[in-house]
């Protein structure tokens, strides 16, 4: 009885320790990844125009914008956009997408992506692939690309404002 007693505290002891060990690996590794939150954005009421409904503001953090190019008026959504309030122009992205240039929407083929588009730099506000269909996302300083694939099908929705105003390109190939 002993023996086994032993045995089994040995056994505790021992997996109690391999559990330990692998939540301090799995929570150090995680601990240095960085990822961008998911943001919501409003839904209207049905019926309701985008100049009808009211903003929502974020308190996810935003990255800096390239600072390259100077102000001007923002490319023109494919499909429907939905305007937030906008601010004066300033030195850097607001804090929350209903303080800055303009959110649009591009519907796709794949699915939809949203760009907070300011005077001279652009975020991604959200990217949602449509069914059958998987999406990757590429970010630098001066352009963001969005492509959604279905077997040999893609499209791709290019934001760019390296030498300019933020504009969107829609590719299908």
């Amino acid at each position: 009885m002993r023996r086994g007693l032993v045995h089994v505290l040995a056994w505790s002891l021992a997996t109690g320790a391999a559990v330990t060990l692998s939540w301090w690996g799995v929570h150090t590794v995680m601990t240095g990844t960085a990822y961008d939150p998911p943001r919501a954005l409003p839904i209207t009421a049905a019926g309701a125009t985008a100049r009808e409904s009211k903003p929502l503001a974020s308190s996810t953090h935003r990255a800096e914008p390239s600072k390259k190019a100077p102000d001007s008026p923002s490319a023109t959504p494919r499909a429907g956009a939905t305007p937030r309030a906008s601010a004066s122009p300033s030195s850097g992205p607001p804090a929350s997408p209903s303080a800055s240039g303009k959110v649009k929407s591009y519907d796709t083929d794949g699915g939809r992506a949203v760009f907070d588009i300011g005077p001279a730099y652009a975020t991604l506000v959200s990217a949602t692939p449509k069914a059958g269909w998987s999406m990757q996302v590429w970010k630098t300083e001066s352009w963001i690309r969005v492509e959604y694939t279905s077997g040999a099908d893609r499209v791709s929705v290019f934001c760019t404002w390296h030498d300019g105003p933020p504009r969107v390109e829609i590719g299908t190939y």
